[in-house]
């Protein structure tokens, strides 16, 4: 994987979950994509996604069950991107998340 310019600031010290979580994704002035997030902290998240992106852009991430919250892209490589919430997830709707996904990993849909 190519090396990543963290911008300074960029807190990457929280607690970060492995997820596989389907999110809806939206750039500004335009329709809601669907991708998906690999990587959570009540902070940020790890997206992967065909929508195309770049640094210091502002999106929109819906995560199941929530409202839509903004975002920043920090860094971007081919189709992933680390992107920081506006506002970091309260600590409850974060555990209640990270709760959901991981208790659907493994299970399949038909």
């Amino acid at each position: 994987m190519a090396a990543r310019n963290i911008k300074p600031g960029f807190d990457r010290s929280d607690t970060r979950h492995k997820v596989q979580i389907t999110v809806k994704l939206r750039r500004p002035g335009e329709s809601w994509f669907t991708s998906r997030i690999s990587d959570l902290s009540a902070t940020g998240f790890r997206l992967q996604t065909f929508v195309k992106l770049s640094e210091g852009m502002e999106l929109w991430i819906m995560l199941p069950g929530f409202e839509g919250r903004r975002a920043q892209v920090m860094w971007v490589v081919d189709h992933e991107a680390g992107c920081t919430f506006e506002r970091p997830l309260h600590p409850a709707i974060f555990d209640h998340i990270v709760k959901v996904a991981k208790s659907s990993l493994g299970k399949t849909t038909l």
